[in-house]
């Protein structure tokens, strides 16, 4: 780990060529890199923004840099596809689900943040999502357009998601309504 008195000299010997120089003229220096997004983070929790290129269904999304991300901890009724892309079939509520996602976060600035596990089977980012101050995974779980589904070690919100889908059950929301095989 680089001691303080280093970072101390290294700012002051900055300091002094831009003084002296062209500031335009110097490369830009940083200890940060700056090919990477900023987290922000609160505690332990860090959180990254992005953008929302294009709701694939109900629980998926795509952002910038064409990277798929997979919201941890629900599943919402799936739409089935063929090789083509052509649409064969769909869950009982996938469309509705798909919808209320597609208007929660499609073309939005979001912020994901990871739990434990970068990726699944499928090499899509595993995330929770955030627009604004709406907690995506619990929204749709809490409206019943999905229902929790938890593989460990991704357990942050777990019992956040389990109340929220009682509550869905109870007050009779979304698929609990009208999917009766749930």
């Amino acid at each position: 780990m680089i001691k303080k008195q280093t970072i101390y000299i290294l700012a002051v010997i900055l300091a002094i060529l831009q003084l002296f120089f062209n500031r335009n003229q110097l490369p830009k220096i940083s200890l940060i890199p700056t090919n990477v997004p900023t987290p922000t983070c609160r505690g332990q929790a860090c959180l990254t923004r992005t953008k929302v290129i294009r709701v694939i269904d109900g629980d998926t999304i795509e952002i910038e840099g064409k990277q798929k991300v997979r919201y941890i901890g629900v599943n919402s009724p799936e739409i089935f596809h063929d090789s083509t892309g052509k649409k064969t079939g769909e869950q009982c509520f996938a469309n509705e689900s798909y919808l209320e996602n597609k208007r929660l976060v499609e073309g939005k600035e979001i912020y994901i943040q990871k739990d434990v596990s970068e990726v699944d089977k499928y090499k899509r980012l595993l995330r929770y999502v955030w627009v604004g101050d709406a907690f995506v995974n619990d929204y749709l779980v809490r409206q019943g357009f999905a229902q929790v589904s938890t593989f460990p070690p991704d357990v942050r919100y777990h019992q956040q998601f389990l109340e929220a889908q009682k509550e869905a059950q109870v007050n009779n929301r979304g698929l609990w309504k009208e999917c009766p095989t749930n």
